[in-house]
């Protein structure tokens, strides 16, 4: 039950800041960050969860430090390479823009029309780490952009009231803050020019730029500053003795507008822009999904490029300038190009609309998941990467199936067909129809892989195909509401659905017999799920509970009642609180775990309650998000409640009159959970949800799993052995980790010498750590070698404690139980032969006196 956020799949990306350190792209998606490593092509989801949406990221020259900024302005500060989050803060109002400054000494935040200047904190937890060192309050209205000089020490900024000012980090003496204006439309984007590029515009004989400002018509402003004082000097007042040497560079002159480029999209406005001052380019994104590459001085167009038909919304540079990522909100996808070789470096897009279902693969290795947006994707979980999307389907997939053998998949959809598509050559190799038209939302697979059966919305009939040859081979008949749930009995020739008409109706499918039970309910049917040995089948209805009935006897065993469980916040149309409400309080997706212990339930709110199904009682929620943009997951405004008055104009205005109500508004999301998908190992688990799929899993974050695909001809455990006996211990470990055999793995590590524990253990992959730690746990449980196995322990300690804390939480929790009860087990028997030996001495002193009185 110690399952652990992991990471999240399809959520697509919806705006925000994109940055690029070394081979890393960080993402806003939803309100979470996610980072996508370019070079080893991997994808993970950071742990911590801002309250809304995430608009705005800032990240330290060296990587290390992430301060992440939701619409609302609150901020998470987190350590990225150790995965920790330092702290939580708030700035009060709407964050535009936020950078670091390039020493990595002070943090700048656009909030609202001030611009505030922070002490970048440490890299560990403090009472305050955060110091407000300024704050600027010059511009007319909101602060958009922000910009860092080369030395530090001066900070642009561009603001919707079209005037860009350059701000003195300290207090200079006499400075008056200049305003740079000219533009017609606001800024995008701002920048201090670097040597080199005042060195090219020299050698062109171009004059020479000291700032450069982007506004949104496509102007392009090139700003020079003449006189000046000293180069470097103290901070003025305010800057005390201990104050960093303030740069003169742009004090005691003035700033003139040395020349003007004028370049656009035709239609189109430009939207994201990104200046790199080493290379000298500016990309520049425009709302008709083309973005420029401009060589500057003199901003003659390299490269231009198209990723679609929608809006580019952020750009980003690496450090050495041959990558530019650019998002795209309105498609949800996100883009690398190396534009050199004019290759991508990344191409991902998430869904465009809600995840509706989700589908381990046989071997747990795959992750296929559908929706709203008809299409379907196959991802790696280990990876985090999509590697094949599936576009044919005219209308959203309701349901997903793998064959037994994992390289075909089927999907159902609205749009009236199922579809099988082969992972092999990445195409549909059958597609199956009815004769007459039907919306299909259940689909089932038996378990030989060669019966397709499908449920309709609007028929209310079941269809059985044969998927070799594609022939309709019968039409099961019998409900009288919409089949939404399908699913063929584990090792027996029997199909289960369920309706809306509140039954579940088992059918032998194979002999051709029709129906064989009617399980009748009281109130509709929703979902379905066989428990693993076919002894068992849980049926959930509208009323929030769960049947759990003994097929084949037609006898109910149980009931469980999830209508508080499954209970989420109330949603903006609701006229009554969440806890005064009952409508929607029902489960729509169920999954049994590999040994049918447990059922996991998810439904109409963002929690997926786990049971136990002996007991049946509720062992735990999990809060898929916790993403206040989202409808329904805060108990919302009491100004919306119902009064229950008549009289219309006493309502509130949120009653009275909706503006998501109106023709062509769009709707807030509401947060729930449209499917529930175990693995075949019962390791990890997926949830569907609005925001994408929450991956879930026992495994540590990081850790290395057992992959076949990673076996060679010479990784057998005869190698492992003869590498023990030469004295290879490091790769004997390394076979025997590869292998995946506990008993293997053991073996090395009690023959490996106590002296050269801490050598292996240093020159150990890290990623390695956390499962070699669990195996130690179970060699501390019963292997007598305790002595040895604590060495182990100390020592990977030592060697690995970021990977450890970051990804072996119930490795390290199993570990200290056993070492408890061992020092409690030698605490009693230690006491025990105290005892004994007092005693043994005692009753000696008592036999002796005898003897020495007579002696005496």
């Amino acid at each position: 039950m110690d399952y652990k956020f992991s990471n999240l799949l399809g959520a697509p990306y919806r705006g925000g800041t994109l940055l690029i350190h070394g081979s890393e792209l960080l993402s806003p998606v939803g309100n979470r960050v996610s980072q996508i490593d370019l070079t080893q092509s991997t994808s993970s989801t950071l742990p911590f969860e801002n309250g809304h949406q995430v608009r705005t990221l800032a990240l330290s020259p060296d990587g290390r430090l992430l301060v992440s900024i939701d619409v609302e302005g609150r901020a998470l500060v987190i350590n990225r390479r150790r995965r920790a989050l330092l702290h939580h803060f708030s700035f009060k109002d709407r964050v535009r823009s936020a950078a670091f400054s390039p020493d990595g000494a002070f943090l700048a935040v656009a909030v609202g029309r001030l611009v505030q200047v922070w002490r970048a904190p440490e890299l560990r937890k403090s009472v305050a780490p955060l110091a407000l060192h300024r704050t600027y309050g010059q511009a007319h209205a909101d602060v958009t952009v922000l910009a860092w000089s080369p030395c530090s020490t001066w900070l642009a900024a561009g603001a919707e009231d079209l005037v860009v000012r350059p701000l003195s980090l300290n207090p200079i003496q006499g400075y008056r803050v200049p305003s740079l204006m000219g533009h017609r439309a606001p800024t995008v984007a701002v920048q201090f020019s670097s040597a080199a590029q005042r060195e090219a515009a020299g050698l062109l004989g171009l004059p020479t730029p000291h700032l450069w400002t982007l506004a949104q018509d496509g102007a392009l402003y090139t700003w020079t500053y003449e006189g000046g004082g000293a180069e470097e000097d103290h901070a003025g007042d305010g800057g005390g003795a201990e104050g960093p040497h303030q740069s003169h560079e742009f004090y005691g002159g003035h700033w003139r507008l040395a020349s003007k480029y004028y370049f656009n999209q035709r239609g189109a406005r430009l939207t994201a822009a990104a200046f790199h001052p080493e290379v000298g380019l500016l990309a520049a994104g425009f709302s008709n999904g083309v973005f420029d590459l401009l060589q500057l001085p003199d901003a003659v167009v390299v490269h231009t490029l198209s990723i679609g038909s929608q809006a580019i919304n952020s750009l980003a540079w690496n450090a050495a300038g041959d990558w530019v990522a650019a998002g795209s909100a309105e498609l949800g996808q996100l883009l690398v190009w190396e534009w050199r070789s004019e290759t991508h470096a990344l191409k991902q897009q998430g869904h465009a609309a809600d995840v509706a279902a989700a589908a381990f693969s046989p071997d747990g290795g795959l992750l296929a998941t559908a929706g709203d947006d008809a299409r379907v994707k196959v991802w790696t979980p280990a990876t985090g990467f999509c590697f094949v999307t599936f576009r044919d389907h005219a209308a959203p997939v309701t349901a997903l199936a793998w064959l037994p053998t994992g390289h075909g998949l089927l999907s159902a959809s609205l749009d009236g067909t199922v579809r099988a598509w082969d992972l092999v050559r990445y195409r549909c190799f059958r597609t199956l129809t009815t004769p007459d038209p039907a919306q299909f939302v259940s689909l089932a697979l038996d378990p030989a892989g060669e019966v397709a059966c499908a449920g309709t919305r609007d028929g209310f009939q079941v269809y059985v195909w044969s998927l070799k040859t594609g022939r309709l081979l019968d039409v099961l008949a019998g409900h009288e509401g919409p089949v939404v749930g399908l699913a063929f009995a584990p090792g027996a020739p029997l199909l289960a659905s369920a309706s809306w008409d509140g039954s579940v109706r088992t059918w032998d499918v194979f002999a051709g017999r029709g129906g064989v039970e009617r399980l009748q309910h009281s109130h509709d049917v929703l979902a379905l799920a066989w428990r693993p040995d076919a002894r068992q089948l849980a049926a959930a209805t509208l009323d929030g509970g769960v049947t759990l009935w003994d097929p084949h006897d037609a006898v109910v065993e149980g009931t469980i009642s999830g209508r508080r469980d499954v209970a989420g916040g109330r949603l903006a149309s609701d006229a009554r609180t969440a806890g005064n409400t009952s409508s929607g309080r029902a489960f729509t997706s169920l999954a049994y775990s590999p040994d049918g212990a447990l059922l996991f339930a998810g439904g109409a709110s963002r929690y997926v309650c786990v049971y136990d199904v002996a007991e049946r009682v509720l062992l735990r929620r999990f809060a898929t998000t916790a993403n206040a943009s989202l409808d329904g997951v805060h108990a919302g405004p009491l100004d919306a409640i119902n009064d229950g008055s008549d009289d219309d104009d006493l309502l509130p205005d949120t009653l009275a009159r909706r503006d998501d109500d109106l023709p062509g508004a769009r709707r807030v999301a509401v947060a729930r959970v449209r499917a529930v998908a175990l693995s075949p190992s019962g390791r990890s688990w997926a949830a569907a949800t609005t925001s994408g799929v929450a991956l879930y899993s026992l495994d540590a974050a990081g850790a290395a799993a057992f992959d076949p695909t990673d076996l060679a001809e010479g990784v057998t455990p005869e190698a492992a052995l003869r590498a023990l006996r030469s004295g290879a211990h490091l790769r004997a470990l390394l076979l025997a980790l590869r292998l995946g055999e506990a008993e293997l793995t053991r073996h090395v590590l009690l023959s490996t010498p106590r002296e050269h524990v801490p050598g292996v253990s240093r020159l150990l992959p890290p990623a390695l750590a956390p499962g070699l730690l669990a195996t130690l746990g179970g060699l501390l449980a019963a292997s007598p070698h305790l002595e040895l196995g604590l060495a182990w322990v100390r020592e990977l300690a030592r060697a690995h404690g970021a990977a450890l804390s970051s990804g072996a939480g119930p490795a390290l929790r199993e570990v200290q139980r056993l070492l408890s009860a061992t020092h409690a087990d030698l605490a009693g028997l230690a006491e025990h032969n105290l005892g004994t030996l007092d005693y043994l001495v005692a009753a000696g002193g008592l036999a002796g006196a005898p003897e020495r009185a007579e002696a005496a």
